[in-house]
């Protein structure tokens, strides 16, 4: 074989193996991907049931039960559409009626969803209770946030 025959299989070699694994990698992450969602945005696009979504929202004020043993019903909202949820585990600590949330679970119905997780959001001034408390105490805490 003459070496330039062989520098034509290596260039058609590679480019055939450089195809291949970006048509692996776009297909595996098309399958593994899951949308981020408002309520409204849910309502909208009819998604399938059974289907894997990831939606974000407020905790609608009132709204938060406890069903049995470690089990939650409440409703997130965006202030147009309204997503029930339930969810069968530990809350975050930072989880509380008003505040932004990000669940992902299963769609049951179009507004019923079984949440596997549920992410609790805060805002830039959020600070742990304990870490609060120490500044406090050695009188660095001066800005008191609500």
């Amino acid at each position: 074989m003459s070496a330039r025959l062989q520098r034509l299989l290596l260039i058609l070699l590679s480019f055939i193996f450089l195809t291949v694994a970006i048509f692996l990698v776009l297909f595996n992450s098309k399958k593994n991907l899951i949308f981020f969602y408002t309520p409204s945005e849910l309502i909208e696009s009819n998604p399938l049931i059974n289907e894997t979504v990831r939606i974000g929202g407020f905790v609608k004020s009132n709204s938060l039960s406890l069903r049995g043993d470690n089990e939650y019903n409440f409703i997130i909202t965006d202030s147009k559409e309204m997503i029930n949820i339930t969810y069968k585990g530990l809350l975050p600590d930072l989880f509380k009626e008003g505040q932004g949330v990000v669940i992902e679970g299963k769609l049951l119905k179009n507004n019923l969803v079984k949440a596997t997780n549920v992410f609790a959001k805060h805002d830039e001034n959020y600070i742990p209770a304990t870490l609060k408390d120490q500044l406090k105490n050695s009188e660095y805490w001066r800005k008191d946030y609500k």
